[in-house]
């Protein structure tokens, strides 16, 4: 049994989204935390720092956002030419392009290519520069050209898609592909565009600060929160995430989600897509959660992703930069949209008012769904009604125990996530090298797991147990990238190296959920550790000896330090205390102030009271 708990405090709301009683996915959003990723801001840039090939941008948060030259080339460059042609060769059986619920990361840009000047169009096209500005930029504190009416293509054929007044070229002579032959198509335009690719100028990051210049309104999209010290990194290509699809305002792209695998399902999927009235220049991609759904569905949430981005359009002309134009729904809204799938029984909730605003969202994002949402009141926490309070702590436990008497370690540092597998109390098995397989797979389905409720990501390292099979390391490996499909952030899995090491990168958007609910220790600073009485008795020493030389015979001090230090040099250096009075002829006093800390401790002149 699927379920979603929403439980509604003061401060804070927490979802967590259980199977079988089991903890899957746990969020926490404070009432006074905004949600920066996936908001649109209209920004302006600050400055460009050619070191970092990246400009900075005010979003008008309290530090500036950090954006890569890459992302200020838009992703779709090619496909705004490619994107007719990858669908022909898909019908005409060639392979289907990999897609994503996202956009694709921006390609690697070609060799530097310095644009021409005064280049206006080609073959009455605007070029490609004129374009990019356009679309994402307007200078000296001008409107963001997203804000404007979109400049439309040149007509192109294929069906659907909103695409108006195209055709498709008959095949006629010889040379054609024997394919293509069967399909009686060819690719729309393809030998006009491939010129066009060819003629037009190539953009690479070194032309940006030629381009752009400070004080330049751009539309950004945050894609990473602040973390730590830095500042939300964005990005101009833009996407609205719906129920069934998402959005890109500044791209023709159309694509499926590359978890959706069924062959003849992708097909039906990309005629409903190519029949959506779709305006030019903008995309949609088909969410994971899409399929099996009507064409009405999608024109729906197509119609409500519309209203989002002419509203952020209104707001760009009206708004002064910088400003937010598109706001990224809240905590119980996101749930919604990314989790309530058709397998899901059941939401309760321990508010009243949330429960109803529950309801109405439910029926707004699934018109085709029914799940029963419950009102729970009941004395008795939620979360402990549920047996969920036991599981939530141990997401902030370093030790996390495995079913067979093993354990995993996670610890979290600057650099990297460091998770040791150990094999515990685990002794059954007929050997050991069973031993070792069952605990390294029960330990990859529990990293899996952990990585998404800890929010955790980067660079992430786990130590199995060796093992000398290669059998074995493939079956916890696939074990492992398993337990990741259910991550809706992306990763990358390396293969298991000789070392026995299982390297991996996990997206990571905002601070994890244990800098989320924990503050630095004051006291140690986050280290975790303090120096001991004996370091402190040593270090108290040498500088006690270093001013009774300084001062000569009859100095007078008094030294104040923790009780706990104090202990230490009243009993186990008592006699190197006195061999120091004796040594420089001084006198020595010792005082306790709880006050301070372990590793602190003030010496003043025992005559004058003076600190010294």
């Amino acid at each position: 049994m699927k379920q979603i708990l929403i439980n509604c405090g003061g401060l804070e709301t927490r979802v967590a989204v259980t199977d079988n009683g089991k903890l899957q996915d746990y969020f926490i959003e404070r009432r006074n935390q905004e949600h920066l990723v996936g908001s649109i801001y209209k920004g302006r840039i600050c400055n460009l720092e050619a070191s970092l090939q990246a400009a900075f941008v005010d979003i008008g948060q309290e530090k500036n956002a950090f954006l890569h030259y890459w992302d200020m080339i838009p992703a779709s460059q090619d496909m705004l030419e490619e994107d007719n042609d990858e669908r022909e060769e898909e019908e005409n059986g060639a392979p289907a392009p990999v897609e994503d619920d996202e956009p694709a990361p921006p390609p690697a840009p070609t060799a530097p290519v310095a644009p021409a000047a005064g280049s206006g169009s080609t073959n009455g096209r605007p070029s490609l520069l004129e374009r990019l500005k356009r679309t994402l930029f307007a200078r000296n504190g001008g409107q963001p050209a997203a804000a404007a009416a979109p400049q439309p293509p040149p007509a192109e054929g294929g069906q659907g898609g909103g695409r108006q007044g195209g055709h498709r070229r008959q095949p006629q002579g010889g040379g054609r592909n024997p394919r293509s032959q069967q399909q009686h198509h060819q690719p729309h335009h393809q030998q006009q565009q491939q010129q066009r690719r060819r003629q037009r100028p190539s953009v690479s990051v070194e032309d940006i600060p030629n381009l752009f210049k400070t004080n330049t309104d751009v539309l950004v999209q945050v894609t990473k929160g602040p973390i730590g010290t830095k500042g939300p990194r964005v990005t101009t290509n833009l996407s609205i995430p719906g129920r069934y699809l998402v959005l890109l305002p500044n791209s023709s792209h159309v694509g499926i989600s590359k978890r959706i695998e069924d062959r003849e399902e992708r097909d039906r999927l990309r005629r409903i897509l190519r029949g959506l009235e779709i305006p030019r220049n903008m995309g949609v991609i088909c969410r994971t959660v899409g399929a099996g759904k009507s064409e009405k569905a999608f024109r729906r949430d197509l119609d409500t992703l519309l209203a989002y981005w002419q509203r952020a359009e209104q707001l760009i002309k009206e708004k002064r930069s910088p400003c937010c134009v598109y706001q990224e729904p809240d905590l119980v809204e996101r749930t919604l949209r990314d989790y309530l799938t058709e397998d899901m029984d059941e939401i309760v909730c321990d508010n009243k008012e949330l429960t109803e605003r529950v309801q109405v969202l439910t029926r707004d994002l699934t018109h085709e769904e029914r799940v029963d949402i419950r009102f729970y009141n009941h004395p008795k926490p939620l979360f402990f009604k549920y047996n969920l309070s036991d599981q939530i702590d141990s997401i902030f436990s370093r030790r996390v125990p495995l079913p067979s008497g093993g354990y995993i370690c996670v610890d979290e540092t600057e650099a990297l996530i460091a998770i040791d597998v150990n094999s515990g109390k685990n002794r059954g098995g007929k050997d050991h090298p069973e031993t070792i397989l069952k605990t390294n797979m029960e330990a990859a389905a529990e990293v899996a797991r952990q990585l998404r409720l800890r929010n955790i990501g980067g660079l992430v390292v786990v130590d199995l147990i060796d093992m000398r099979s290669r059998k074995d390391q493939q079956t916890v490996l696939r074990v492992f990238k398993e337990g990741l499909l259910a991550d809706r952030a992306k990763t990358k899995v390396l293969p298991i190296s000789p070392l026995g090491l299982l390297e991996m990168t996990r997206q990571r958007e905002q601070e994890s959920l244990q800098d989320t609910v924990y503050a630095p220790c004051p006291y140690c600073e986050g280290k975790g550790l303090v120096k001991s009485a004996t370091s402190m008795s040593v270090e108290i020493q040498n500088r006690l000896r270093e001013l009774l030389r300084r001062r000569g015979s009859g100095t007078q001090i008094r030294v104040n330090v923790h009780p706990d230090v104090l202990e230490r040099l009243k009993n186990e250096d008592a006699d190197l205390i006195q061999k120091l009075e004796q040594e420089f002829r001084g006198e020595l006093s010792f005082r306790p102030d709880p006050g301070l800390h372990t590793e602190e401790f003030k010496i003043f002149n025992a005559a004058t009271g003076d600190e010294l």
